[in-house]
């Protein structure tokens, strides 16, 4: 598809009543925009942004769809974010106010994975808080005439979303629908039990009582296990099952996001060691700061899991996992997610959304 192109539907609604959208995205967020707009030529134009430096490494950015003739002006924009480190971070701001003094119609950001959901408080005076900081400059942005919306998936703690005030509202979503389809999809599985079937059926654990909070409801008729940490007798920690039955069932651990893994891994090991037949991990956001996914790969010192489902939600991951990851990884895409989102607003019913293309044939397993 040429770059800027829309199917002759310079701006407005579709042919089928969606909204338009001109995209500009972050660098690790290009192929997103492109496969949007191969997908769907009547409703995204894709502006390629260059993310250039000057010699002293300040940024020399030139946002797409400005020339040869002013493009973007006047239009719904859809901005890809990626804050997958604090350079990358700074320079999509810069952008993201260029663009809202451009007498652009609206700003959407679509921020799959928040990198500082984890920080919203602190113990002693002096720790910043950056979840609180950067809820203050989003809410600092520029107002186009309506807030900007910024989508994000499976944020750590829902609070979140009142650190943004003013001219940033936060649309907060989830990607439990993607391990939902996945699970029913691929090798005969289904959720429910049914009596004389041979399907597998999963149970639902969860590593602690947060998670549990966080994402039990959306697992109404699936029989759950919540793990939980106790102390030990040497004054250590430990992962024990707090409620629900292993032996014999088929685990998924599901939680937001992973760093190391230790609690998924301790998690799995209490679950096998009271007889889980198989256990398997979901993760929305799958960070794994310095390859930790490796001890996870066959050969490595945690490699216990049957499968383990992630989201393409961080792309500087994910290009790793597709090349050294080994066939325990599964890459669940949210490009057919965050456009259902886009057009709404509220997360309904898990189980009723439409096909979000993670058949077993559609998914990448590495």
């Amino acid at each position: 598809m040429e770059e800027g192109k829309r199917g002759g539907h310079p701006k407005g609604s579709s042919s089928n009543g969606g909204k338009c959208y001109s995209i500009i995205a972050a660098q690790n967020c290009e192929q997103l925009a492109k496969e949007i707009c191969d997908s769907y030529p009547d409703r995204f134009s894709f502006f390629r942004t260059e993310w250039g430096k000057f010699p002293d490494g300040t940024d020399n950015i030139q946002i797409g769809g400005f020339h040869p003739r002013n493009m973007i002006s006047g239009q719904n924009v859809l901005f890809l974010a990626s804050f997958h480190n604090n350079d990358a971070t700074l320079s999509q701001f810069q952008v993201m106010i260029v663009l809202l003094q451009s007498f652009i119609e609206s700003l959407t950001i679509v921020l799959p994975f928040s990198p500082v959901g984890t920080m919203d408080r602190v113990l002693s005076e002096g720790r910043v808080a950056t979840a609180n900081t950067y809820g203050y400059m989003f809410s600092s942005l520029p107002n186009c005439g309506k807030p900007s919306r910024l989508m994000i998936y499976d944020v750590h703690t829902l609070q979140n979303r009142f650190f943004l005030h003013g001219n940033t509202v936060a649309s907060l979503h989830t990607a439990v629908p993607l391990l939902l389809q996945r699970l029913k999809s691929g090798s005969g599985e289904k959720s429910k039990r049914s009596k004389g079937s041979d399907r597998v059926t999963y149970t639902i654990a969860f590593p602690d009582e947060g998670a549990a909070k966080r994402f039990s409801m959306y697992f109404e008729n699936w029989d759950i296990i919540i793990c939980g940490k106790t102390r030990t007798e040497d004054d250590g920690r430990k992962v024990v099952i707090h409620t629900g039955k292993a032996e014999g069932r088929n685990v998924v651990i599901v939680d937001d996001l992973v760093q190391s893994g230790g609690t998924l891994y301790e998690c799995a090991l209490s679950l096998k060691a009271k007889g889980a037949k198989s256990v398997s991990a979901y993760v929305t956001h799958a960070v794994f700061p310095n390859e930790s996914w490796r001890r996870f790969v066959k050969g490595g010192d945690r490699a216990c899991f049957e499968k383990f489902w992630v989201t393409d939600s961080i792309p500087s991951t994910i290009n790793a996992l597709r090349l050294y990851g080994g066939t325990i990884f599964e890459i669940l895409p949210l490009k057919q997610l965050i456009l259902h989102d886009l057009d709404n607003y509220v997360t309904g019913d898990v189980n009723d959304y439409p096909d979000l293309g993670v058949r077993s044939s559609n998914c990448v397993c590495l």
